[in-house]
């Protein structure tokens, strides 16, 4: 019994800490996603492949988003999720992206299936960190007592990636994404982008970014990756919102699209750029290892 407890547990919050970071950033790609921008297929023109043709302009000033985001380095954010009748959840903290991923999130479950699961482990928030070899989730005081008394549990990418069915890889590739770069490449890669107009978000002046992806329409370099990572996660189509201030940074982004299981949705608002992101490992003997917890034998 103890043992089921503790296998639900874990793998409940390892599926919570990879929502949360699809709040925050948006769907990962793969490596050679996260290494290279999706480039348009023709290189040339900002036109992609296929019917839908994105005007040079545009492409030209999501491809100065990537980059201005992309250098910035880390931010705050705040972040509210939707999964069908999975689970939504509130996300707040602060994330690096300069040189290693690093970030510290406090997630509130607000509803759906695993907000269920947790609270039947008298669990209604989170507390995570996230450094460059491993995800760390604080939990509470009735499920720490199936844990020793230990108050975090760690995990660690490579323990993950190592699950069978590729689930594993997909929770990995997502805790170690740290940047919100993902919806930018998403509409570079749709060939389907176009600019709203000038707008205001929390006071700061924006101008308003908006597309359709499908996902079985991807083009450019890195497409494959961003295709690979979707459908990992059950998208097949999705509309894609962002709004970008004079520095051409994100200040706000929207998803919203169909997965297998329902409906999707997801907004995140970014703030103070460059914010010093310290993080530190829990204590060693406060800290459970996921590997060994999914391998215990309990009775």
């Amino acid at each position: 019994m103890r043992y089921r407890i503790i296998r639900r547990g874990v793998l409940s919050i390892a599926a919570l800490a990879a929502l949360s970071a699809v709040a925050a950033c948006g769907f990962s790609g793969d490596g050679e996603a996260h290494r290279h921008s999706v480039a348009p297929s023709d290189g040339q023109t900002g036109r992609a492949e296929g019917p839908h043709r994105t005007d040079p302009r545009t492409a030209t000033a999501l491809r100065a988003v990537e980059q201005a985001t992309g250098r910035a380095g880390s931010a705050r954010i705040e972040s509210t999720t939707a999964m069908g009748g999975m689970l939504s959840l509130k996300t707040e903290g602060a994330l690096g992206w300069s040189g290693d991923s690093v970030g510290t999130l406090s997630i509130t479950y607000t509803g759906g299936r695993l907000a269920e699961t947790m609270r039947t482990l008298n669990s209604t928030s989170m507390e995570a960190r996230l450094l460059p070899d491993a995800y760390y989730a604080k939990v509470g005081a009735a499920f720490a007592r199936h844990l020793r008394g230990r108050h975090w549990i760690q995990y660690a990418y490579d323990d993950l990636t190592a699950l069978p069915g590729g689930s594993g890889a997909y929770l990995s590739d997502q805790l170690r994404s740290t940047a919100p770069l993902q919806p930018v490449r998403l509409l570079l890669a749709s060939g389907n982008v176009h600019r709203v107009g000038e707008e205001t978000v929390r006071g700061r002046r924006t101008t308003h970014y908006s597309g359709t992806v499908t996902t079985a329409a991807l083009t450019g370099r890195g497409a494959a990756g961003l295709k690979a990572q979707l459908e990992q996660a059950g998208v097949t189509t999705e509309t894609v919102d962002i709004w970008v201030d004079d520095h051409d940074l994100l200040v706000k982004k929207a998803e919203r699209g169909e997965l297998t299981t329902g409906r999707m949705s997801s907004t995140a608002y970014y703030r103070e750029y460059g914010v010093k992101v310290t993080v530190a490992k829990p204590p060693a003997a406060d800290t459970a290892d996921f590997k060994e917890l999914m391998n215990t034998q309990g009775s």
